[in-house]
């Protein structure tokens, strides 16, 4: 607490100085949105991509045109070189009846990791097909989507399922 009789001499700022500033100002809140951006940009692949976040869409949402282009720019799907995916699949049912398909008896190793197993559902799952026919660039992806039921194959850990591998009608 300062003493009753301490006072400090204050130097006024003209308008005329004030206004010199702003180009100062205008500058800080630019490169300030540059950093935003580009820190974005950086942590934008180090998000989490569950297999729940990547093709689980339940209840189906409510897009009555052009579902596979909204959901896809939605969701950042793509190659991991920011290429269009040639296919995506959105599975319209409960996360829990996905999580009982780790526990189905069609169970075989991974065609591509034979340490991992694979399991296949045991009934057909309402799904959206995505498939692409426009664009090879992210986000210049063009798809048609394509409603249909099959049963889906994914890779199990400790948590459910790990990795969606494809489905079959």
């Amino acid at each position: 607490m300062l003493p009753v009789n301490a006072t400090e001499r204050t130097k006024e700022i003209s308008a005329k100085d004030a206004k010199s500033l702003i180009p100062l100002m205008v500058l800080m809140v630019i490169i300030f949105l540059v950093f935003l951006y580009w820190e974005n940009e950086l942590n934008e692949d180090v998000g989490i991509m569950t297999l729940e976040h990547l093709y689980v869409d339940h209840p189906k949402s409510d897009i009555p045109v052009r579902y596979c282009n909204a959901m896809i720019l939605r969701r950042i799907i793509r190659e991991p070189d920011h290429s269009c995916k040639m296919e995506h699949v959105f599975i319209h049912e409960r996360p829990q009846s996905i999580n009982r398909v780790c526990r189905s008896p069609k169970k075989w190793p991974c065609r591509n990791d034979s340490s991992t197993s694979c399991f296949q559902s045991e009934q057909r799952f309402k799904m959206t097909v995505c498939q692409l026919f426009g664009g090879t660039r992210y986000p210049a992806c063009r798809y048609h989507g394509l409603l249909t039921e099959a049963y889906i194959t994914v890779s199990c850990n400790a948590l459910g399922p790990a990795e969606f591998y494809e489905y079959v009608k």
